[in-house]
C-alpha cells in the first residue's frame, strides 16, 4: 500500500460490561479483544489494530483494505465483542454484553448495538488522523465540535487564511428520527446547517466532505461520526450511545490544533446519569476516562495517529494528555457542580420528549389511574 492507494479506517465500539458499574473496562476484556484482532492481523484480514477504552466502552480501531460495511471486518468486531462478553460474564461485570442487542451476527454490525465510524480514503503523502471516543453521551454531542472544526473561522483559522480551505466543506446531516439525510454546503448554507444541528438529539452530523476543487476527492469523507441510537434498536433505554468519530487533519484540512480546539470549551451534552441528564463533556486522557461522579460527567478522549504508507497505525498519541486542557477540565467540573444542584429538575434532567425511552414511562404507568381532569 502506498500514497494514492485506498485504505479503510474502522472504529467500532461497544459497552459489553462495566467495572464496577458503568465506570471502566476491565483489562481482561482489552486483552481478549487484542487476542482476537491479533489473530486476524496474522491472517491478513486487517492491516493493523489498536484496542482502546473510554469509560465502560471497548473501542476497536482497525485499518484494512476491505472498504466500509465489510461483512468480514464487522464479523471480526462482533467476534471480539462476543469473546470479551464471555469474559465479562465470567467476571460478573455489570451490564455484560448490553450493547450486543442481537443473538447472532448477520453480515453487518449496523443496527446490532455497537457504534461504528468508518471511512475509506486515498492515502496522502502524510495522513494524520484523530479518533475521538465519547462516553455517557449521544451522537449529537459531536455536532458542535465538528461544526467548529470545519465551518467556524473563529476556531479554524485555515478557513480564512488557507486557500485550500477557503471554499469550505459539505456536511451530511442525518435526521435520525425520520431516517433521512441532507447535504449542506458551507459557508453558503451555514445558517441552514446551524438550524438543524442545534437540535442535536434529532439532527446529527454524519460525515463531512471536501468540495469540488479540493485536492482530496469530493466523495471521500474527511470526518465521520457514529450515529447509532441504541433505544431505536432496543425499543427501550439500554444506555447512552457513546459515539465515536474519525477526523483527518492537515494539508487542506483543519490542522491538528484546530481539530482539538473545540474541546477547550466543555459544551453541554445529553446523557450522563441513566442517559437522562445534561452535562459538560470533559476532554481527558485515556487514563482519566473513568466517569464516576454521578456516572460522569461525560468524557471525550482524542487519540492521534499517522497512517503509514503500508496502512499501519503509528500511535496513538493521547492528545488530551496536555495541561493546556486543564482549564477545560476545571470548567467542566464547575459546570457539573452547577448542573447537579438542579437535582431532578430540568434543564439538568432532559426534557420530557427525550425521556421517552428511559425508565420514566414506568413511573408514569404506575400513576396513570390517579390523574384526574382539571375543571
Amino acid at each position: 500500500m502506498a500514497t494514492g492507494e485506498k485504505i479503510t479506517i474502522s472504529v467500532i465500539k461497544a459497552d459489553i460490561g462495566g467495572w464496577p458499574g458503568h465506570s471502566r473496562v476491565h483489562p481482561q476484556l482489552v486483552e481478549t479483544a487484542e487476542e482476537v484482532l491479533a489473530g486476524a492481523k496474522e491472517k491478513g484480514t486487517i492491516i493493523d489494530f489498536y484496542v482502546a477504552t473510554c469509560g465502560d466502552d471497548l473501542q476497536l480501531i482497525m485499518t484494512h483494505g476491505k472498504g466500509v460495511d465489510s461483512p468480514e471486518i464487522h464479523g471480526l468486531a462482533w467476534k471480539a465483542f462476543e469473546e470479551a462478553t464471555k469474559v465479562a460474564r465470567g467476571l460478573g461485570l455489570y451490564g455484560a454484553g448490553q450493547d450486543l442487542l442481537k443473538d447472532a451476527f448477520s453480515g453487518n454490525i449496523r443496527g446490532m448495538g455497537p457504534g461504528i465510524a468508518e471511512m475509506e480514503i486515498t492515502l496522502r503523502k502524510s495522513e494524520p488522523v484523530v479518533t475521538f471516543h465519547m462516553d455517557k453521551t449521544e451522537p449529537g454531542a459531536f455536532n458542535l465540535p465538528v461544526f467548529r472544526m470545519f465551518a467556524d473561522p473563529f476556531n479554524t483559522a485555515g478557513l480564512v487564511i488557507d486557500p485550500n480551505m477557503h471554499m469550505g466543506f459539505r456536511f451530511e446531516v442525518w435526521d435520525i428520527k425520520e431516517h433521512k439525510r441532507v447535504i449542506l454546503n458551507t459557508p453558503e448554507e451555514l445558517y441552514d446547517l446551524l438550524a438543524l444541528i442545534g437540535a442535536k438529539s434529532r439532527y446529527v452530523i454524519k460525515r463531512v466532505f471536501p468540495k469540488e476543487g479540493h485536492k482530496i476527492p469530493k466523495d471521500e469523507p474527511v470526518a465521520v461520526i457514529s450515529t447509532e441510537k441504541l433505544y431505536q434498536i432496543a425499543g427501550e433505554y439500554v444506555g447512552k450511545d457513546d459515539p465515536v468519530a474519525i477526523v483527518r487533519a492537515q494539508s487542506g484540512l483543519p490542522a491538528l490544533g484546530e481539530v482539538l480546539e473545540p474541546f477547550a470549551f466543555p459544551h453541554l451534552v445529553s446523557g450522563w446519569m441513566r442517559g437522562s441528564h445534561n452535562g459538560p463533556v470533559m476532554p481527558v486522557p485515556m487514563r482519566m476516562a473513568n466517569p464516576t461522579r454521578f456516572d460522569g460527567p461525560p468524557r471525550v478522549v482524542a487519540l492521534g495517529w499517522q497512517i503509514s504508507p503500508e496502512g499501519r497505525l503509528v500511535g496513538p498519541v493521547d492528545l488530551f494528555d496536555d495541561p493546556a486542557f486543564d482549564e477545560a477540565r476545571r470548567k467542566a467540573i464547575e459546570i457539573a457542580d452547577y448542573m447537579r444542584r438542579h437535582g431532578p429538575f430540568e434543564p439538568h434532567r432532559l426534557p420530557m420528549e427525550d425521556m421517552e425511552y428511559t425508565t420514566l414511562p414506568g413511573v408514569l404507568e404506575r400513576l396513570e389511574g390517579r390523574f384526574e381532569p382539571v375543571e
